[in-house]
């Protein structure tokens, strides 16, 4: 079986943007409410983390629901784990925004220019690397047994994989708002229609689902 490189559930704006400005440890999103931007998945009978039993059904419950289906490893930026700059404090006991469960249950390798000691966080281990797109994707082939590898982001991580022409699919929310400032994945998704085929869905949410995948 060949292995992917998949970009899931990935969220913007309209205007194309997925992250705010002026990250801090109580705004991971900065300027931008992730509960606003992401509230299709949010409201999902299967969001990771659910158990009161509500939630919708339908193409939105799946994308959700089918997350973690075949994946072996995660590849996120630094900022997606926490909001540190610059070297890491030495007493610094942050085990992530995850919580002590994160939801990957995978190894999840931590794109960063201050590498630190791996740090396992219930079933979830986070290893910190110093590498291009292609060496982080190497080591995290290797540790996905076979599965396929997510790239998780931020925006800059997946703009990154796209650059470097490691992305084999990827499934992108657009959410109707538009926030004028911020992290931008692109400025219009036919951007990618040289590399990806792409199709769109608009679910009763109102969100746009991109698909794309390799020509």
């Amino acid at each position: 079986m060949t292995q992917r490189v998949r970009v899931q559930n990935f969220t913007i704006s309209r205007d194309g943007i997925g992250a705010g400005e002026d990250q801090t440890f109580e705004h991971p999103f900065g300027h931008v409410d992730p509960g606003e931007l992401m509230a299709w998945a949010f409201g999902t009978a299967h969001f990771p983390g659910r158990s009161d039993g509500a939630g919708s059904r339908g193409l939105e419950d799946y994308f959700t629901r089918d997350f973690a289906q075949g994946i072996g490893a995660e590849i996120m930026g630094r900022h997606k784990f926490g909001p540190q700059r610059g070297p890491w404090p030495e007493d610094d006991d942050w085990t992530g925004w995850w919580g002590e469960e994160p939801p990957f249950h995978t190894p999840v390798f931590v794109l960063t220019h201050h590498p630190k000691p791996s740090l396992a966080v219930g079933e979830t281990t986070f290893d910190f690397l110093d590498a291009t797109p292609a060496e982080a994707l190497a080591q995290a082939k290797a540790a996905a047994d076979g599965n396929d590898v997510r790239i998780g982001g931020g925006v800059s991580t997946v703009r990154q994989f796209l650059e470097a022409d490691l992305v084999d699919e990827m499934h992108v929310a657009i959410a109707p708002l538009e926030y004028g400032a911020g992290l931008k994945l692109w400025e219009r998704p036919e951007e990618l229609e040289d590399r990806f085929h792409l199709e769109r869905i608009t679910a009763p949410s109102g969100v746009e689902h991109c698909f794309f995948w390799r020509r």
